[in-house]
């Protein structure tokens, strides 16, 4: 196990409100072993951890483990606590979520990443830290420590948007597509991309967190290498409805089509979330995304690959 500090538990006095629980108090952790994940409900990186944080709490809450979840927003619409709610519904999420919408949580335990996962002894120490994916058996073989037992680990398979990445053929990063992060649109068009370079086509006006669609038929294309490609994005306006058609080359996704996507490359966005529009089965090669919006009003935010 990773010791480190030998700090006490932060408090969760912070936090604004509570999903799934009452307010959590350090002296009625007393006994427990907490695991802490700072997560938000966009981000792809904390969502591929989501089976194995998940699969914990149900397999130890019987030995003693406390799984906290707290919600630090990254983007403005995730601050809605409707949203967050309806996120933890969706994604089958059992344990008590802190709403951190100040970062006060987040600054008490010095935090910085998205996910961030620390774990307390039932003391009240914190013993053991990680910060991103991965290290999914070590982070359990530190729980069954503190927790004193030690048997087979839990068999996870991600599904979905859940599953893990193919970090061999990825060589796409995280681009966002707001003024406030240095990643610019090029003027080209989508067939004169080269790898990781973007394009918007219509009438956009672009904020400091994302860009926004004022007219019907804009478009986004994107040269990626990756296996998966999610964009996070959604109606601006409630209840406005977005119809979209992706194309991979110039084509219908067909085969390679994500869980938002049907195989003639069409989908509809209801809610600002991440959505998976690409998933390709086959060998992963440098591929022109196009994604086409047949109606306005529509706030797209970040590209992430898996």
């Amino acid at each position: 196990m990773i010791a480190f500090h030998h700090t006490k538990h932060p408090s969760y006095d912070g936090a604004t409100g509570w999903i799934n629980s009452e307010r959590l108090r350090p002296e009625s952790l007393q006994g427990s072993v907490v695991l802490t994940q700072f997560w938000t409900f966009t981000c792809i990186n904390w969502l591929r951890t989501l089976p194995y944080v998940r699969a914990w709490s149900e397999a130890y809450a019987g030995d003693g483990l406390v799984v906290v979840g707290v919600h630090t927003p990254e983007f403005e619409f995730e601050h809605d606590v409707d949203r967050v709610q309806h996120a933890v519904e969706e994604m089958r999420i059992a344990y008590p979520v802190a709403l951190d919408p100040d970062y006060a949580v987040w600054s008490a335990f010095s935090n910085h990443y998205w996910p961030a996962l620390y774990l307390a002894d039932m003391d009240g120490v914190l013993r053991y830290e990680h910060f991103g994916e991965g290290r999914y058996e070590e982070t359990e073989r530190a729980v069954q420590q503190l927790l004193g037992i030690d048997r087979q680990l839990v068999a996870v398979i991600g599904q979905g948007a859940e599953a893990a990445a193919d970090w061999d053929d990825l060589r796409s990063p995280e681009t966002y597509l707001g003024t406030e992060r240095s990643d610019r649109p090029t003027n080209g068009a989508p067939d004169s991309l080269r790898l990781n370079e973007w394009s918007l086509s219509g009438d956009w006006t672009r904020h400091a967190q994302g860009a926004v669609l004022e007219e019907p038929g804009g478009s986004i294309a994107f040269r990626f290498h990756a296996r998966d490609l999610h964009l996070v994005m959604g109606p601006e306006d409630d209840g406005n409805d977005v119809r979209f058609r992706v194309l991979l080359d110039g084509e219908p996704a067909g085969a390679a089509h994500g869980v938002d996507v049907d195989e003639q490359g069409l989908g509809t966005a209801t809610e600002r979330r991440m959505h998976q529009l690409i998933r390709q089965p086959g060998r992963i090669e440098d591929r022109t995304f196009e994604i086409q919006f047949l109606d306005t009003g529509v706030g797209a935010y970040v590209f992430t690959f898996g």
